[in-house]
């Protein structure tokens, strides 16, 4: 089955996101569990967690149907001593919120190396810094989501995802989270039907579906290649439909949260909705 659903407001409190959700008709959702402009906020009250859960149970989303994104500032493949010790404790905050809420997932984007340390040095960096959080939390999966290479990011390559992976001790709390428009900009295909069994069998090949915990379905603004990180509304952008007809009738996609992150939130219903209209197969 799928969990179709979108990166919707928490303003107010946590416990606001569920109650959005549900309005645009999600079986999914994604939200910050604090400014993500932010490196530390004020602790979750007990009224906060509290409400958040019986807001959940509510509405009926499954811990595993919801993906958290932490702070867009942490940059855990940073080789400044300073910068990167700043970041860790920021990430482990982010998950410590997310053990608190009851969560199972949290999502993040691995890291950049600024041109101060190779590729190799910075998720080195990457997979200690998981490692840390992961002995420090209980219960919530680190899920590390590919990017499309802009500027000196790790995880354009499912090669990178990998190689974090392979660094992290406890591999059960450990995932990935694929989005469509930085897979498309990284170099991967997806816009054809050639293109996009190549590229799926590939992530199996270097990564394993076992890992996938969740996907991020966005069209993009930019073209193959482009190493530009711009989403656009589905079926409006350089990928086109099909990708995303193929997504909803493949069954390595079922039971992970299938989240929106396009840039018009007024379409999010009607996205959900057309999503859903395209699946033929028997779910």
């Amino acid at each position: 089955m799928k969990y179709v659903g979108a990166h919707v407001s928490a303003s107010g409190g946590v416990e606001n996101a569920p109650g959005n959700a549900h309005e645009i008709g999600a079986k999914a959702f994604a939200l910050f569990t604090k400014n993500q402009r932010q490196w530390f906020s004020n602790p979750l009250t007990e009224i906060n967690i509290r409400l958040f859960k019986e807001n959940c149970k509510k509405f009926g989303y499954d811990a595993s149907h919801i993906l958290p994104h932490d702070s867009y500032l942490i940059n855990l493949g940073n080789p400044g001593k300073g910068p990167l010790e700043q970041s860790r404790k920021s990430f482990f905050d982010e998950m410590k919120r997310c053990e608190l809420l009851g969560l199972k997932l949290l999502n993040f984007h691995p890291g950049a190396h600024l041109k101060l340390a190779t590729e190799e040095e910075s998720i080195a960096l990457i997979g200690e810094s998981i490692n840390m959080a992961l002995e420090k939390t209980k219960g919530v999966t680190a899920v590390i989501e590919n990017t499309a290479g802009q500027g000196s990011a790790i995880g354009y390559k499912f090669e990178h995802l990998k190689q974090i992976i392979d660094l992290v001790d406890d591999k059960k709390r450990v995932g990935v989270c694929l989005d469509t428009c930085h897979t498309f900009t990284s170099g991967y295909d997806i816009s054809t039907e050639k293109g996009y069994k190549e590229t799926f069998n590939e992530f199996e090949k270097i990564v394993g579906f076992r890992y996938l915990r969740g996907i991020h379905l966005n069209d993009s603004k930019k073209a193959l290649g482009s190493r530009v990180d711009r989403h656009e509304s589905i079926g409006t952008g350089l990928i086109g439909e099909d990708c995303f007809k193929w997504i909803m009738n493949d069954s390595r996609f079922d039971n992970i949260p299938i989240i929106l992150e396009t840039p018009d939130e007024t379409l999010w219903s009607k996205e959900i909705s057309w999503l859903y209209s395209l699946v033929t197969r028997n779910a």
